[in-house]
């Protein structure tokens, strides 16, 4: 491993400030495969362009604003579709908006591994939490998040979304730790970052093997114990 590679492992990678007695994961491209491979499909399927709709839903400041508005709970699927829709006109590419979330999505499957560590952690007496900043109306059907979880933390729901550090308090609160005792796993590095800011660990999600090794080290458990082969 060279020092430069070393040294990014290291940014990706938070201890908490005690003890970690809980873990706070993110949904989409950590219990799932890549949102981003999953919006570039779509992209490629409506515009022939892989990264045209993550750019406008970023870059396009109304579709960027619904987006926010939406995560937050303020508007619902379609006001959100339909600012999508009109910046991708704006840029040539005439859609339909009715089921462009879903479309967004459809790419997205069930990450197994990730899956299990969460299992493996809660028969460890370790409590987990689901802190997600949601994407339409029907995002977590079929994941048996119920099932999974302690506790659910949903942007729409809560009214605020992550960076924002009042989403890991309040799944910090519900779980009855302290933000110094828990951690945070999020595929986007200014989630984790965020949560560090309020004394939580983390570990940047970049791949299950990676990331189920740092939980490992970071709990003081045999990383066996958290895999699926286990």
């Amino acid at each position: 491993m060279t020092s430069a590679t070393a040294r990014a492992e290291q940014d990706d990678v938070f201890a908490s400030e005690a003890p970690p007695r809980a873990v706070l994961f993110d949904f989409g491209g950590v219990l799932t495969t890549s949102v981003f491979e999953s919006f570039a499909r779509c992209s490629l399927e409506i515009s022939g362009d892989p990264d045209l709709l993550l750019q406008v839903v970023a870059q396009d400041e109304a579709a960027s604003a619904a987006l926010v508005e939406h995560e937050c709970g303020r508007i619902e699927d379609e006001e959100f579709e339909a600012a999508v829709a009109r910046a991708l006109a704006a840029r040539g590419v005439e859609i339909e908006p009715d089921g462009l979330i879903a479309a967004m999505q459809r790419g997205l499957e069930r990450d197994v591994a990730m899956r299990t560590a969460v299992e493996r952690l809660r028969e460890h007496g370790v409590a987990v939490a689901l802190v997600s900043n949601s994407l339409g109306r029907d995002c977590y059907t079929g994941h048996d998040l119920d099932e999974l979880f302690d506790v659910q933390v949903i942007s729409g729901r809560e009214g605020v979304r992550k960076p924002s550090r009042a989403l890991y308090r309040i799944a910090c609160e519900r779980l009855d730790v302290s933000p110094a005792e828990a951690l945070m796993v999020d595929d986007l590095a200014i989630n984790v970052r965020a949560a560090h800011a309020l004394g939580l660990g983390g570990v940047v999600h970049r791949s299950a093997e990676r990331t189920i090794g740092h939980l490992a080290d970071l709990l003081s458990l045999p990383v066996d114990d958290l895999r699926a082969e286990n």
